[in-house]
């Protein structure tokens, strides 16, 4: 049997039947590369955990020496010959990144090792991200002639400073783990063998959330990115009001800190 480019797992908490939905991008060999069949295999992944009412956190990371060192190069010789065929594999890059965006679920990058090119197009899909000391991360596709068509372009600017990300996408460099974390980059960077420990105690901090609350923060503040700040407040205020007006858990909140106990979510 052919072995998985990508491997689901479901972590379980402290908060019985809650789980972290861990994908692994299990091609170490080859430093887990963005080819079309890793892609198809990571976009079903990321439906199957986001559609799973247990699962509170997704994370993302890579097995052995990298996150993901980028793209198929050298397949890109025969596909992008193809026109046909090379934009189907863009639209499917396009379509699982924001899949990870419009995900109700928080998603987190644990980045392992070498994030690079179409691995940075995934890590800037996430909502967070944690890094092991040794991680190297850029973009990287100005060094073999090539231009990011999973987002690095668009995102990047979006994530840090404009002028940082342009320096990276214009040089191409690779910045340390401590230099992504000053640059902003980062949430966090730990021990390389606490990486996984990391996101099991976000996942557990959140496992104590509303998961409904938490998905409407999530999805007020990755849609309001793209609008106009007039139009972005007057989209949160919709979800406020509705949430306040019909959710369990926006009542349960109140009527728990009321009565000097911890509250019970349900996610509704």
């Amino acid at each position: 049997m052919t072995e998985k480019s990508v491997l689901v797992e479901r972590k379980p908490l402290q908060v019985p039947e809650q789980y972290m939905g861990l994908i692994t991008l299990n091609r170490p060999k080859e430093m887990n590369p963005m080819d079309w069949g890793t892609v198809k295999e990571l976009k079903t992944a990321v439906h199957e955990l986001s559609a799973d009412k247990s699962v509170r956190l997704i994370a993302l990371t890579g097995s052995g020496k990298a996150f993901s060192a980028g793209g198929d190069l050298k397949g890109y010789l025969t596909l992008q010959r193809d026109e046909p065929a090379f934009k189907r594999f863009l639209d499917d890059i396009l379509e699982v990144c924001e899949s990870m965006r419009l995900s109700s679920k928080p998603v987190l990058a644990l980045v392992n090792g070498y994030c690079v090119a179409g691995g940075l197009e995934l890590f800037l899909a996430c909502d967070l991200a944690y890094a092991a000391e040794s991680a190297k991360i850029g973009d990287g596709h100005v060094n073999f002639g090539q231009i990011g068509g999973g987002g690095s372009n668009v995102r990047l600017p979006r994530w840090i400073m404009p002028s940082l990300a342009r320096e990276l996408l214009f040089t191409g460099r690779l910045l340390s783990a401590q230099e992504s974390l000053q640059w902003g980059l980062l949430n966090k960077v730990v021990p390389d063998d606490k990486l996984l420990e990391a996101g099991l105690e976000l996942a557990n901090t959140l496992a104590l959330k509303s998961a409904l609350g938490l998905s409407i923060i999530k999805d007020v503040c990755n849609r309001s990115l793209d609008m106009p700040i007039e139009e972005g407040l007057r989209y949160e205020i919709d979800k406020v009001f509705d949430y306040a007006l019909t959710s369990h858990d926006c009542r349960e909140g109140l009527n728990a800190f009321s009565e000097k106990r911890k509250p019970k979510f349900l996610g509704r």
